[in-house]
């Protein structure tokens, strides 16, 4: 029987197959990792069957809901969905979608796009893009990591892309070079929102944020890559961020941002302590 297999590490869904696939190409690759266990799949037919996940979803602020599933599954991260004048965009994909999260999505007007960060939040970006007759907007130069192809997937190039008035998608590359993030004009009252995923990480501190190449196995971006990175953000207005953890920087994110970055470039540069 054809099932379409999802990586119970990464969470990421591939193609119909008569079997489980032999390897996740994602999880393979240094930004990534394969359970120490050994490589696992599911369906997500299980997941509903199990009865064990939901999701949350949750009213962050004016025009933003944040959808996590609990327990976790995969890598973890949250979705999240922007309501803006008619046009409704999700940021980032999870993996589960029962038919709650749908009949609440439909309610705020259903989805008019999917725009991703990068390849570890792909999840099952296909099925949602089916579901709600939605287009989904990932940067060019990371064509070869989309596992499961789909006539909804409209690559973009270059450094910028409107999807709406106020919604930008910008390429800071980083993480994985068409690592995107989306700039949300709108959001916070006007004074402007970033959404990151984990292009641009909040962290522990959250007045900081943080820059990597590879999170789970910690290898650092260079100093130069980093700086470009800000520059970039510093053209755009925007007083608050959200990565993919929930972690939200609510003021002056900006900033944070920006010393973020030069406190990043003095310790790679061996100028910010000495051991």
């Amino acid at each position: 029987m054809m099932k379409k297999y999802i990586c119970t590490t990464c969470g990421v869904q591939y193609p119909e197959s008569n079997s489980e696939p032999e390897h996740c190409l994602i999880c393979e690759e240094e930004r990534q990792y394969v359970n120490p266990d050994g490589q696992s799949w599911t369906t997500h037919d299980d997941l509903v069957a199990s009865g064990n996940y939901q999701n949350i979803i949750k009213k962050e602020e004016e025009g933003l809901y944040s959808i996590t599933t609990t327990p976790k599954i995969g890598i973890g991260q949250t979705a999240y969905l922007i309501v803006n004048d008619g046009f409704n965009v999700l940021w980032d994909c999870i993996t589960f979608l029962d038919a709650e999260t749908i009949a609440f999505i439909r309610s705020l007007g259903g989805i008019q796009a999917i725009a991703l960060s990068h390849p570890h939040y792909y999840s099952r970006q296909v099925d949602w893009a089916v579901v709600f007759d939605a287009p989904i907007y990932i940067h060019r130069y990371d064509q070869e990591w989309i596992m499961e192809p789909s006539e909804s997937i409209r690559l973009w190039e270059g450094e910028e892309i409107e999807l709406s008035e106020g919604l930008n998608l910008h390429r800071l590359g980083g993480h994985f070079k068409g690592g995107a993030v989306l700039h949300w004009k709108n959001g916070d009252r006007g004074k402007g929102v970033l959404l990151t995923g984990d292009i641009i990480q909040v962290v522990a501190d959250t007045d900081w944020v943080s820059f990597m190449y590879s999170y789970p196995n910690l290898i650092p971006l260079p100093a130069g890559k980093v700086e470009e990175m800000a520059k970039k953000v510093m053209e755009l207005p925007f007083n608050r961020l959200y990565n993919a953890f929930h972690r939200v920087i609510k003021e002056n994110a900006l900033l944070a941002v920006q010393r973020s970055a030069d406190r990043y470039i003095k310790a790679v540069d061996g100028e910010l302590f000495d051991t």
